[in-house]
């Protein structure tokens, strides 16, 4: 089969399109034909090994898996003898973790209770790929928190993968949801289910005069020190970044009783997987596509999304 793999660490330049060898299902494995993933943050994060303290969990010196990818869109060919939960040609969607799990090549295996579950019969095979990986991370702390009709959010970062999916994940809860972005991209987020713009560029919107239940932060550029004014008594912060200035307070504040950082682990990937489904069948969420580039231009994925421009999902296909 085709991958993009690597033997180090460094720039998308360091990928490339080999033929390797073809995995084979356990017993309780699925094996997969992959026709669409996502080029996303995390994988770029996975590609150069920074911040460094990833490499923790991905390979110190060099990375333990040779592909990248961590989310697939495709059909299942084969199951081990002691799956029951799908059949050969079922149509499925899945995604893994922040290491990732080789899905930038054609064919992965990976167990039936892992993040995997069947694709909405309404959505192509692109789109099943970009309702994964951002739309993942963004449910987690939404599935958490629950919030409430009423309520109100600011979502900086509105535009990319994560963020695209807080914004109609709050709008779908009835929250009033003022979203941070660029002035070319309001209209797209208003269809989405935002309430009231600021342009970054042209405002500081830690200035603003709203006061919130929550902030989400789903680009990792701020901190909650930062965005503590722009909290009500008890609002909740929360970031996908995972950056070291938030370490502190995401361990004192959930202990004092006021503002707080909320870090939720990110488990239940089948849970997950499962409510973003219902909302697609349900016409409540839909996937944002910025580009689709083939496998063979991999590099040229990886460097848009290195931009930090990319509005949604940039989609891999794999033919």
């Amino acid at each position: 089969m085709k991958a993009a793999v690597r033997s180090a660490y460094g720039a998308p330049e360091v990928l490339s399109i080999k033929d390797v060898k073809k995995p084979v299902p356990g017993n309780n494995d699925l094996l997969i034909r992959i026709h669409a993933t996502t080029v996303n943050r995390s994988d770029y994060h996975v590609l150069t090994g920074r911040p460094l303290l990833m490499r923790l969990f991905t390979g110190l010196f060099k990375p333990r898996l040779a592909s990248t990818g961590c989310d697939f869109a495709g059909i299942v060919e084969e199951v081990g003898q002691d799956v029951k939960s799908f059949k050969a040609g079922d149509q499925v969607m899945g995604f893994g973790d922040v290491i990732g799990i080789g899905s930038h090549a054609q064919y992965i295996t990976i167990a039936e209770k892992k993040g995997v579950v069947s694709m909405p019969a309404s959505i192509t095979f692109q789109e099943a790929a970009a309702c994964l990986e951002g739309a993942f991370y963004a449910i987690v702390p939404i599935l958490r928190i629950k919030p409430t009709q009423g309520q109100n959010a600011l979502v900086y970062g509105a535009t990319g993968a994560i963020g695209t999916a807080f914004v109609q994940y709050l709008s779908y809860y009835g929250v009033s949801t003022t979203a941070v972005c660029n002035t070319k991209d309001f209209e797209l987020v208003k269809s989405l289910g935002a309430t009231r713009l600021i342009d970054y560029k042209k405002e500081d919107f830690t200035k603003d005069k709203e006061r919130y239940n929550y902030v989400f932060d789903a680009v990792g550029k701020s901190s909650f020190y930062a965005c503590k004014v722009l909290l009500k008594e008890k609002g909740i912060y929360s970031s996908s970044g995972g950056r070291l200035v938030d370490l502190l307070p995401t361990l004192t504040t959930p202990l004092l009783g006021g503002k707080r950082v909320l870090f939720v682990p990110p488990n239940d990937v089948k849970g997950g997987l499962s409510f973003i489904k219902d909302l697609i069948e349900r016409g409540k969420f839909r996937p944002v596509i910025d580009r689709i580039y083939p496998l063979e231009k991999i590099t040229e994925a990886y460097n848009y999304v290195a931009t930090g421009e990319k509005i949604g999902n940039v989609v891999l296909t794999i033919d």
